[in-house]
């Protein structure tokens, strides 16, 4: 715990320090980590029943307002929502698999909040806290959605693909 007669710029200064070195190592790590932990069908990359394929989303979020007013980060691999006009299969794989390592990024970057309730005096811890997941997780929430998003959009590719063979198939035959 920090002294709690530590004046309030060095209690600021440390607290600062702490986020700052936590989302670092969390950011280092995301990237260090292999491909594999980002496997959209692991367990906590799922979509739960309650989400309803982000449906919830829309209806009790209201996301479609705000997402796109947060920052984006475009990740090692250049991968931008801007270049789905050529986008492939491929190209969409890479894309769910770069929101399962942003989600991931962000819901440990959360847990730094409870850090900061456990060295800081009460009003302090909370008030961190609250910046802290304020930052986090609405850009997990985004990440998870636009999972759903794309899983539906492979779905629909690997269908018209297969539809497109099937028809090439007829004719050629």
């Amino acid at each position: 715990m920090l002294p709690k007669n530590s004046s309030f710029l060095d209690m600021l200064l440390w607290n600062l320090v702490i986020v700052a070195v936590w989302h670092i190592l969390f950011f280092i790590l995301c990237i260090k980590l292999p491909t594999a932990t980002f496997d959209a069908s692991k367990g906590r990359y799922v979509a739960r029943p309650w989400e309803q394929g982000g449906r919830w989303y829309r209806e009790n979020l209201k996301i479609q307002l705000w997402k796109d007013r947060l920052p984006q980060h475009i990740g090692k691999t250049g991968l931008s929502k801007k270049h789905f006009s050529d986008a492939s299969i491929e190209y969409i794989d890479e894309f769910i698999m770069e929101t399962c390592r942003g989600e991931w990024v962000h819901l440990n970057d959360c847990l730094c909040a409870v850090v900061l309730l456990l060295i800081n005096p009460l009003l302090v811890g909370l008030v961190l806290s609250f910046f802290v997941l304020l930052g986090n997780l609405p850009c997990a929430i985004v990440q998870r959605y636009n999972r759903f998003r794309l899983q539906a959009l492979r779905k629909k590719m690997l269908r018209d693909l297969s539809s497109a063979k099937i028809g090439q198939k007829t004719v050629t035959a």
